[in-house]
């Protein structure tokens, strides 16, 4: 578990082990001169900023990002048309034998929010490699895409972020027009609703549950498939 971003626990007992890596893996150091090497604990605005700082770019988007590297590498995060896998040099992990591997990027298939990893790694570490630039001009990238975000997805409220990946071999249309043309915007489980300024993100107004996310998340699902035909793919990831 990294920061707990696109993720939905239950509410009951966990029947499993959840590992978090905390403060020994929350190291960031340059490597040359464009080169980062990140601890999988890692805040993904930490590593933006350290960039920044070191005149590097092409990591701007993860300052729109609220999770960590290890959650970042897992599901290959992005936005803006930008994803881990653009910048990411290498990896470090460790298998459930306690073997430490080292897997370079060109090694991994990385997909739309997803990549060919074994599911049972943990990843300890990973380099980046930037382009260098100056201050002022990736200090400019930052504040527009935090704009854009503003404008066109909730913040400072409680979410789960994206809760669908948008269907890309089935259709041209993106996750949050599917939703908008299939379901009632104003739908409701208990305390978990539909946010008004993007469908794709489901809203915690105050004590919703476990189940309520999880109805809102079903049934919403359910009339997207009614509707199109298209049967959507969670990215909000649920421990149950």
């Amino acid at each position: 578990l990294g920061a707990g971003s696109n993720t939905l626990i239950t509410d009951n007992l966990f029947n499993g082990v959840v590992i978090k890596l905390n403060k020994n893996f929350n190291n960031i150091s340059l490597l040359g001169e464009d080169i980062i090497i990140a601890g999988s604990a890692v805040l993904d605005k930490s590593l933006s900023n350290f960039a920044l700082n070191n005149n590097l770019s092409g990591f701007e988007f993860l300052s729109c990002i609220p999770g960590t590297v290890g959650g970042g590498i897992k599901m290959n995060a992005g936005c803006f048309n930008k994803e881990f896998k653009d910048i990411l040099l290498s990896i470090q992990a460790v298998d459930k034998f306690g073997n430490i591997l080292t897997i370079p990027s060109k090694n991994i298939k990385f997909e739309y929010r997803n990549n060919d990893l074994p599911e049972d790694l943990i990843f300890l570490s990973a380099s980046f490699k930037g382009i260098k630039s100056n201050y002022a001009k990736i200090q400019n990238e930052i504040n527009k895409l935090k704009i854009e975000k503003e404008k066109n997805q909730p913040t400072k409220i409680k979410t789960g972020g994206s809760t669908f990946k948008n269907p890309i071999s089935q259709s041209k249309k993106k996750v949050w027009e599917l939703i908008k043309e299939s379901v009632p915007l104003d739908k409701s489980f208990g305390d978990a609703c539909i946010s008004e300024k993007h469908c794709n993100f489901f809203i915690n107004k105050k004590q919703a549950t476990f189940k309520d996310m999880k109805n809102l998340i079903d049934f919403v699902a359910k009339n997207v498939l009614e509707k199109t035909g298209i049967k959507l793919e969670k990215e909000i990831k649920i421990l149950e």
